[in-house]
C-alpha cells in the first residue's frame, strides 16, 4: 500500500504514527514544502506567537508533555514538541523536506494517483494508491484586499511570514487585524514601538484565559506533573472536558449563550477607561460567531499612550500612509498584517479526479466534503480539517486523531479486500450538507460577523460541523459503507483466497483463541460500545462550562 501525504504538520505526523503502529506492508511518503516539520507552527514565528489552549492539552491524547514551561506554550515550544514526537516515533523518516507537491491526477485505469513534486530545481514524478492532503486550512497566508497595499514603501510583513531579523524598536507601526495573532502582536509590540496604530473592522469577544491565568510553571510543579500519579492526567481531562462542554453556548438565544454574553459584556465594560468607547470593544453579534480570543491584556494595551485604535475598513494605503474610512491619514514606517489565511479549503495545487474534475474548481465557490474528510469524484483521497470540520466546537488535535482513525479503517479495507478505489457518493454528501445547514442555522455561527468559519463574507454559508466536537468524533467512529462507492479489482470475494484463515497461517496465533473463561468480547450495539469506551467520572457541573473559570491550582507537597 503506497500512500502519499502532503504536509508534515500535526495531521501528517499523527497519521504516520498511527499507520506504522497498526499496519505492515506499506510505503508512506510525506512531502513537506518547508525545510522542517510542524506546519503552521513552523511557519508562524511572529513576536508573542503562542497557543491559547493550555499547553498540556495541545498534545496528542496519548503523548503528554509533562515538562511544559508555562500554562500556554509558545510557538517555539510547540515546534519542539512535534520535532521530539517525530524523532521518537520515527515519523521523520517518512518526510521529504523542501518538496512541494504541484499536481496530482487520478489514473482510473491503474487505480492510482500520479503526483508531481518540485524539489529545488528538479521535478519528481511518483505514483501512489492513496493520497492524503494534510496541508491544513491555516496554511496559505494572504494579504488583505486593500487598495494600494502594494504601494507601501516601508517595511511590510504578514504575521505568518515573519522576518526574524527585523528590529521594530522605536518605529511607527500600523497593525491590521484583531484576531489571536493581532492581539499577541499588540502585546509584544506595544512596549517597544514609538507609535502603534491598530486597525480593526469590528470588535471581537474577549473571553480572558481559556484555562488558567497565564504564568510559568515552577520547577516544583513540573516535578509533580512528571512524578505524581494521575496529577497531569486529571488536569488534562478537566481542561478538555470544559472545551467539550462549549457547544451549548453556540446555540442561538440559549440560556448559556445569553448568560455568557451578559457576563462578558459586564467584564469588558469593567475594564474600559473613560476614553474608550464601548462600541469599539463590545460586538453586536453573538458570542462565538467568529472565533473568540483570550485577549488577556488586550484592552489595557489598547489604552496605552502610544497606541491608537481605528475601527472600520481601511480606505487605501500609499507610500508611508494608511488612510482610514474617514479619510484620516496614519503615517507608518512598518505595516504588519495579522489578517489570516485563505480558508476556502481550495487545494493549493491541482487535484484532478474522476471525469477530469479539478478539486480547485469544484471548491472554488463553496467546498463540499463528506464528513470533513473526503470529496466526491476524488477516489482514494482524504483531507484533514476539510469543509465542515468542528473548528469552533472541539479540540483541534483530538479531531485529527479521529480523522486519522477513520482514514486508516478504509485503508485497511483497501489493503485486505482487493479494492480498486473508494469514493464518497455525491448523494451522501448532499444529504449531509442539507442536514448540516438546518442545524447550523440554529447556531450563533450563522450570525452576521466577519469570520473564517464562513464562505462569502459576513452572511456567507457556515462551513462548520453541525454539532459539538464530541458529536463529530462519535459520528466518524465507524465507516458507513453505504455512503461510499467501492470498486474492486475483479471478483469482490477474491480476498477469501484458498480457504485457510489468517490465524491458521500465522504461527504466532492461538488456533482456539475464542475459547475463554469469561465473555470480554466487544459490545455489539453503538450505545453499549460508546458507554464502555467513555465511562468514567464526570467533572463537577459547576466547573464544567467554559465560561465558569477553573480554580487556580493548589501546589501539592513534593513526594520524595
Amino acid at each position: 500500500m503506497r500512500i502519499a501525504c502532503v504536509g508534515a504538520g500535526a495531521s501528517g505526523l499523527c497519521f504516520a504514527y498511527k499507520l506504522q503502529r497498526s499496519f505492515d506492508n506499506f510505503e508512506l511518503t510525506i512531502y513537506e514544502k518547508n525545510i522542517g516539520l510542524g506546519g503552521v507552527w513552523f511557519e508562524n514565528r511572529y513576536p508573542g506567537c503562542a497557543c491559547d489552549y493550555e499547553a498540556h492539552n495541545y498534545t496528542f491524547s496519548w503523548e503528554p508533555k509533562a515538562n511544559c514551561s508555562s500554562v500556554y506554550a509558545t510557538g517555539a515550544e510547540i515546534r519542539e514538541y512535534f520535532q521530539d514526537f517525530a524523532g521518537k516515533h520515527g515519523s521523520v523518516n517518512y518526510c521529504k523536506f523542501g518538496h512541494q507537491v504541484t499536481h496530482a491526477q487520478w489514473n482510473d485505469s491503474h487505480g492510482e494517483w500520479c503526483v508531481d513534486v518540485r524539489s529545488g530545481e528538479s521535478n519528481v514524478h511518483a505514483t501512489f494508491d492513496i493520497l492524503l492532503n494534510a496541508c491544513g486550512v491555516l496554511n496559505a497566508w494572504k494579504w488583505p484586499e486593500i487598495n494600494g497595499l502594494e504601494s507601501f514603501m516601508g517595511l511590510k510583513m504578514h504575521s505568518a511570514n515573519w522576518s526574524g531579523t527585523v528590529d521594530l524598536r522605536g518605529k511607527n507601526i500600523a497593525l491590521i487585524g484583531n484576531g489571536s495573532s493581532g492581539q499577541q502582536l499588540l502585546e509584544s509590540l506595544q512596549p517597544i514601538a514609538q507609535k502603534l496604530t491598530v486597525f480593526m473592522r469590528q470588535p471581537t469577544w474577549i473571553l480572558g484565559p481559556f484555562g488558567e491565568t497565564p504564568r510559568n510553571y515552577t520547577q516544583e510543579e513540573i516535578f509533580q506533573f512528571q512524578h505524581e500519579p494521575g496529577l497531569l492526567l486529571g488536569k488534562r481531562k478537566r481542561f478538555e472536558s470544559r472545551l467539550n462542554s462549549y457547544f451549548g453556548v453556540c446555540l442561538k438565544n440559549s440560556a448559556a449563550q445569553l448568560a455568557y454574553r451578559q457576563q462578558l459584556t459586564e467584564c469588558i465594560k469593567g475594564k474600559l477607561t473613560a476614553q474608550q468607547s464601548e462600541t469599539n470593544f463590545i460586538p453586536t453579534y453573538a458570542v462565538g460567531c467568529r472565533r473568540p480570543t483570550p485577549g488577556v491584556k488586550y484592552i489595557e494595551n489598547l489604552g496605552s499612550s502610544n497606541v491608537t485604535l481605528v475601527k472600520g475598513r481601511i480606505s487605501h494605503v500609499s507610500c508611508h500612509v494608511v488612510v482610514d474610512h474617514d479619510g484620516m491619514e496614519h503615517k507608518a514606517d512598518v505595516l504588519i498584517c495579522a489578517t489570516g489565511f485563505d480558508t476556502t479549503h481550495r487545494p493549493r495545487f491541482p487535484i484532478i479526479g474522476l471525469g477530469n474534475k479539478n478539486l480547485q474548481d469544484e471548491w472554488k465557490e463553496k467546498a463540499s466534503a463528506y464528513m470533513a474528510l473526503a470529496a466526491p469524484n476524488m477516489p482514494n483521497y482524504f483531507v484533514f480539517y476539510g469543509p465542515n470540520n468542528p473548528f469552533a466546537s472541539g479540540p483541534f488535535l483530538s479531531t485529527i486523531e479521529a480523522q486519522a482513525d477513520y482514514m486508516l479503517k478504509l485503508c485497511d479495507r483497501w489493503q485486505t479486500e482487493n479494492i480498486h478505489s473508494f469514493v464518497p457518493k455525491e448523494e451522501a454528501v448532499q444529504d449531509f450538507l442539507s442536514h448540516a445547514a438546518q442545524v447550523l442555522e440554529k447556531t450563533v455561527w450563522s450570525d452576521s460577523c466577519n469570520s473564517w468559519y464562513k464562505t462569502g463574507g459576513e452572511t456567507g454559508a457556515v462551513s462548520l460541523w453541525p454539532g459539538s466536537g464530541l458529536h463529530y468524533i462519535e459520528a466518524i467512529s465507524e465507516v458507513r459503507g453505504d455512503d461510499w462507492n467501492i470498486q474492486y479489482r475483479g471478483n469482490r470475494f477474491s480476498w477469501l483466497g484458498d480457504g485457510f484463515s489468517q490465524v491458521e497461517m500465522d504461527p504466532t496465533c492461538d488456533l482456539a483463541y475464542y475459547i475463554r473463561d469469561r465473555d470480554e468480547s466487544p459490545r455489539l450495539s453503538r450505545r453499549k460500545r460508546r458507554h464502555t469506551l467513555a465511562k468514567g467520572p464526570r467533572i463537577a457541573p459547576e466547573s464544567l462550562h467554559i465560561f465558569n473559570k477553573p480554580a487556580e491550582p493548589v501546589t501539592r507537597p513534593v513526594r520524595q
